[in-house]
């Protein structure tokens, strides 16, 4: 499976978005009911809705974020965001994410051997992505270790209504 990787432009926007969207569907679902309605709607679900503004913001000029278009036979089946810290020395996976139907076919491992590929060239020395620890999330962290990511800070959010 060939794929390829350019800038995402403003054309794009529209088509990332509703790829957004489609995949994290699942993963806010999952939020939902781990944490029950009420505390979903107020500690998380502010977080879910503002994913949006974030893809959005990642068009700007001004962005600190890098935003990738994945294609396989110009169709888009992915997007991936980086951000590259010539200071630190430290690039970071972000925002990103696989068209559903295309999931388990390799293209996320792809994008993030990618990524860590990008982040080399520009002179990070550390690569870092951060994501969830629940079954929805699952996908994500057997492609990021796929793609090498092997260390790891196990982190827990404990939430109850008062």
């Amino acid at each position: 499976m060939e794929i390829s990787f350019r800038k995402a432009n403003l054309a794009d926007r529209i088509a990332l978005e509703d790829l957004r969207a489609e995949a994290f569907s699942p993963v806010f679902a999952s939020f939902r009911k781990i944490l029950g309605d009420e505390i979903y709607e107020l500690a998380q679900k502010r977080e879910d809705d503002e994913q949006s503004e974030l893809l959005s913001a990642m068009f700007f000029n001004d962005s600190e974020w890098d935003l990738y278009v994945v294609e396989l036979q110009n169709e888009i089946v992915g997007f991936i965001s980086l951000q590259i810290n010539s200071e630190t020395t430290v690039g970071e996976i972000g925002l990103n994410a696989v068209k559903p139907s295309y999931t388990g076919k390799g293209i996320g491992t792809k994008m993030y051997d990618f990524a860590n590929a990008e982040m080399k060239a520009a002179g990070m020395r550390v690569a870092t992505v951060a994501t969830g620890g629940d079954e929805s999330h699952a996908p994500a962290r057997r492609a990021y270790e796929k793609s090498g990511f092997d260390v790891r800070i196990p982190s827990v959010w404990y939430c109850r209504t008062l």
